[in-house]
């Protein structure tokens, strides 16, 4: 993703880094923030409720890449409440604060307060929903006698650009045009340089006894026990079709917000277990996953996290796709169909387009619009191509949907294609990446920080820069290719890509494979000179069959070595290598989605024991981290007893494909696999782990038919239960 951290450049490194950092007094870990996501909307609040009124912060209501609301505050009685709770309910719909008054101070030379604190109660109820952010505040008198309750509302939008919430800065804005003030409704709009109004409109019920462009007053007298509520909401780019009253509103949508997550996530299959915590965690994970779904025509799309990335990213999409198909086959199907869609078809350095090539990542705000950022359609990914063709074999085997494959495999042809003609720059047989737009990405794997590709002295690498992970993720693709073409009656074609996918692997295991590292060279540079680092990336290579079977026990040595796992997680960079340091977003960080393709690599080639400690380690994380939710990524420093990770200070949260990580490892543990053709689901050699006495999977599909089983350790065998299923589905074990 585009994101890096200021730091200071060192000899071994260029005058400029990358242009679009996260600017570092952007500290997310600093404060508690709640985070709430529907559609193209998302919002950053504090935990009483608020968003904070400042530069350079998170907080904020955003659509389409633009802030809407840069300012939101609640005061009682004159003055900030006092916070009692606040969390985000577990279906992730509604965020529910609970406040109280402070003291509030008598007539000026008295000790006696005017009200004592803790005597009314305000419940905030806040929810997204179809671009309004909807919120009912109920206040309710909890003393003996009459009270007046006097409330503030104050607001401002500021409409920045994302990437300028980020931290970037631009020479000129566009015109912010006088408010529109009604009796109950205020109207804030914006005209930007990309000719495109947007407008913010707040809307409230009862109408406040004052109401400005910057705030609504409200003043209500309580008799004992007595409440009243107060219902607002903030729409973005109204469209004027409102009749009823934001109260009425306020109940439809939330029914309406509860309902449509309900159904979604009911196409999982649902998880529970004898550890009550994991399933807390599990179930924050489904919930995260759905929660970051936007419907798109053409099927459900995994948005990449909150803030900075909520968004369609291809590879993040990809990836999360990936981890959770046998969970729900949908994901994919709507990944495949919304990036086949919007292949590229054209050269364009700009955007780092060429034909054939797949989306690294859209965006919707003015920056994007005007070009002062690159990513409007932007392509500077490496790996987003073979992933696609990756993601599609493995959806086949999956589903056995061939109408599917039948009506992407133009998109499969051209992405190949792209793989031979452009991916390959210098016809040496391995795909490399060198950024044809100055303001794009330095580096387009998925470790994309300018400094992440690097030799053993910490020297930067020179492109074009050939990925290890990458040349396996093009080995998969070509074999997936063979597949779905054979599928399709595409003989002499298939026959080619296994040709092709052989000669890789002769290639790739000769140049790439370190002997006194006992692992895979992180990359090749511009002169063909191999990185000589040890790093996660080599774990990625195992979701392939690229590597030799003599070489793959030396890669999962060196990845489970204390230097490379931490007790939590296996590191992006392990320690004693010239640029390992465990507070870098991609050079010692532990990144769970890393984690889960490392772990359903080592499940695929027999390492059930290690797969399983990655399991532990990351839903240990979980237990430390709030809501249960693993965040983007946490810093790489080794597991102290009684402590949990330590926090990045930038990372996203939630992440689709970190709340994805816990479902993949349970696949990998289990050795979970689905067969379409005879309608079987099959576990090979299934572990759990020593946490998890029992594991209960709900609705499991396959060809059109479903069974659930429960899953009992005893020892190191685990007994398998059918519970209940449809007439013709089988379970078959492998021992």
């Amino acid at each position: 993703m585009d994101v890096q951290t200021d730091t200071h450049p060192s000899p071994h490194e260029p005058a400029t880094q990358d242009a679009f950092p996260v600017a570092a007094k952007s500290l997310l870990s600093e404060r508690r923030l709640h985070t709430l996501k529907q559609g193209d909307m998302f919002g950053v609040f504090d935990q009483t409720g608020d968003i904070l009124f400042g530069d350079g912060i998170a907080d904020g209501l955003y659509f389409h890449d633009t802030r809407y609301l840069s300012g939101l505050s609640l005061s009682l009685q004159g003055t900030r409440p006092i916070l009692l709770s606040s969390t985000v309910r577990e279906n992730n719909v509604m965020l529910s604060v609970d406040l109280t008054n402070t003291d509030i101070e008598g007539p000026e030379g008295t000790d006696t307060p005017a009200m004592n604190h803790d005597l009314l109660h305000v419940r905030r109820s806040r929810f997204l929903w179809n671009r309004v952010c909807y919120e009912r505040l109920e206040i309710r008198n909890f003393d003996v006698v009459p009270r007046t309750a006097l409330l503030d509302i104050r607001f401002s939008a500021d409409f920045a650009d994302l990437f300028e919430a980020r931290g970037s800065t631009r020479a000129r804005r566009g015109t912010r045009l006088p408010p529109q003030v009604g009796e109950s409704e205020v109207s804030l709009a914006y005209d930007g340089l990309d000719g495109r109004r947007r407008t913010t409109q707040l809307r409230f019920w009862p109408p406040p006894a004052s109401l400005d462009a910057r705030h609504a007053a409200f003043r209500f007298d309580l008799a004992p026990g007595k409440r009243v509520l107060i219902h607002y909401e903030v729409e973005c780019d109204p469209d004027g079709q409102h009749e009823a009253r934001p109260n009425r509103r306020f109940l439809s949508g939330a029914v309406e917000a509860r309902r449509a997550l309900r159904l979604s996530s009911s196409r999982a299959a649902a998880i529970a277990t004898s550890n009550e915590i994991f399933n807390e965690a599990i179930r924050r994970c489904i919930c995260d996953i759905y929660m970051l779904l936007t419907d798109k025509k053409t099927g459900p799309y995994p948005y990449a996290g909150v803030p900075w990335f909520s968004t369609a990213f291809g590879r993040d999409a990809l990836i999360t796709a990936m981890l959770t198909l046998w969970l729900d086959p949908e994901i994919a199907r709507g990944v495949l169909n919304y990036l086949a869609r919007h292949q590229a078809h054209i050269e364009d350095p700009v955007a780092d387009a060429e034909p054939g090539k797949i989306l690294h990542e859209v965006r919707h705000g003015e920056m994007a619009e005007l070009g002062e950022v690159p990513f409007r359609h932007y392509y500077g990914s490496i790996d987003s191509t073979p992933l696609f063709v990756m993601l599609a074999g493995q959806y086949l085997e999956r589903t056995g949907d061939v109408t599917l494959l039948t009506s992407i495999w133009p998109n499969i042809e051209r992405a190949i294609e792209w793989i031979d003609r452009y991916g390959d720059r210098d016809g040496d047989g391995f795909v490399e990446y060198g950024r044809r737009n100055k303001e794009g990405l330095v580096n387009q794997g998925w470790k994309d920080s300018w400094d992440s590709v690097f030799h053993a002295d910490g020297t930067l690498a020179e492109g074009p820069i050939a990925l290890c992970e990458v040349q396996a993720y093009v080995y998969a693709a070509r074999r997936a290719a063979a597949v779905i073409g054979r599928r399709l009656g595409k003989t002499a074609y298939a026959d080619r890509q296994d040709q092709h996918a052989e000669s890789l692997r002769v290639a790739f295991n000769a140049r790439f494979w370190i002997e006194e590292l006992g692992t895979y060279a992180l990359a090749l540079d511009g002169q063909k000179r191999p990185c000589r680092v040890r790093s996660s990336n080599a774990g990625h290579i195992l979701l392939t069959d690229i590597a030799t079977p003599d070489r793959v026990p030396c890669v999962v040595e060196g990845l489970m070595h204390r230097s490379s796992f931490t007790g939590w997680g296996i590191r992006t960079i392990p320690e004693g290598e010239a640029r390992y340091n465990p507070m870098a977003y991609h050079n010692g960080s532990v990144w769970p989605h890393d984690n889960a393709l490392i772990g359903l690599g080592l499940a695929r080639h027999g390492y059930r024991n290690e797969a399983e400690r990655l399991f532990r380690g990351m839903f240990d994380a979980a237990f430390y981290t709030d809501l249960r939710r693993l965040p983007e990524l946490f810093c790489g420093f080794t597991r102290n007893r009684a402590e949990g990770p330590v926090r990045y200070p930038v990372a996203c949260s939630p992440q689709a494909w970190a709340a994805a990580t816990l479902p993949a490892l349970i696949q990998s543990t289990l050795g979970l696999g689905f067969d379409p053709a005879a309608v079987a689901v099959h576990f090979e050699r299934p572990r759990l782990p020593e946490f998890l006495q029992e594991m209960t999977l709900y609705n499991l599909e396959v060809g059109g038919e479903r069974v659930t089983v429960r899953l009992v350790r005893a020892g190191e065998e685990v007994a398998i239960n059918v519970v209940e299923r449809t007439e013709s589905i089988r379970v078959q074990i492998a021992s």
